[in-house]
């Protein structure tokens, strides 16, 4: 949010002007921070630590960008979908062992062990992967696309964390895939108008699909948009081709003023897991 990905110089510049310049973002802008471009795809690990013990969800990949093809500002998140075909087993297990347990170790080490749901946010760079940022909650999208997955019980799983139980566990996880498509309102992540009623919901859970709250709110009887994020879609399938098929049919029959989707969740994986077959 706020943060500007970019190869051309003019654009950092002008960034830079609108927030230091401009006041765009008020005092948040006073200071900019200029950090190293990190290359390859984006990918996210939760993890279920209980102080000690490090037991990770299977990858996902969420979308920052507001617009198809990575174009327009970052967001909190346009859609995700899990697992990752740029993040295999191997290079979950690097990003368990490189990056979470050690950080987990440190915690501990500092007298002030994390329990709960670890987040990192990576990329999975031409030299490895990179750390992008930590989260002390599950992720947002990506976690609307995890646990329709999930087979184990979240609740045990929770409760093996704050009891300081949580070695022996493994996570199930079903084969199919997930894809969750995030509907946010017109004009988002910039100013943008609420307060618009809100149909479809009942017609599009009638396919199968989950449908979770973020930017909703009751105005007496009628549901309304009450944030720029406002609704994710998430649907199940045997491969990609089939959950994104079913995720955006949901999708459509949802509906209120200055509804805006990115039409390319998962578009990626899709291809992927056509040139493996």
């Amino acid at each position: 949010k706020g943060v500007v990905v970019t190869s051309d110089r003019d654009e950092a510049l002008e960034a830079i002007d609108e927030r230091m310049v401009q006041g765009k973002y008020g005092e948040a802008g006073s200071i900019v921070v200029i950090e190293e471009f990190l290359d390859g795809q984006e990918t996210s690990v939760i993890a279920f630590t209980d102080g000690s013990k490090v037991v990770a969800c299977e990858p996902a990949q969420d979308y920052k960008r507001v617009g198809d093809d990575d174009a327009g500002p970052n967001t909190g998140g346009m859609g995700s979908y899990s697992p990752v075909p740029a993040c295999p087993p191997e290079v979950l297990d690097q990003i368990v062992g490189e990056v979470i347990e050690p950080l987990v170790t440190a915690t501990a080490a500092a007298g002030a062990p994390f329990v709960g749901a670890l987040y990192a946010g990576l990329a999975l760079t031409t030299k490895g992967p990179r750390v992008i940022e930590f989260n002390a909650r599950f992720g947002d999208p990506e976690t609307q696309a995890l646990l329709p997955r999930l087979e184990s019980n979240l609740a045990e799983v929770c409760m093996a964390c704050a009891s300081g139980e949580l070695d022996g566990t493994k996570l199930q996880w079903s084969p199919e895939r997930c894809v969750s498509v995030v509907l946010a309102s017109g004009g988002y992540p910039e100013k943008h108008e609420t307060g618009f009623e809100i149909t479809g919901i009942e017609a599009a859970e009638a396919t199968g699909a989950l449908v979770f709250h973020a930017g909703t709110a009751m105005d007496g009887d009628r549901l309304v948009t009450s944030g720029g994020r406002v609704l994710a879609v998430s649907a199940l399938g045997s491969s990609f081709q089939v959950a994104r098929s079913r995720a955006y049919d949901a999708v459509s029959k949802i509906h209120f003023q200055g509804r805006h989707a990115r039409t390319d969740i998962a578009v990626r994986a899709e291809l992927a897991e056509r040139n493996q077959a």
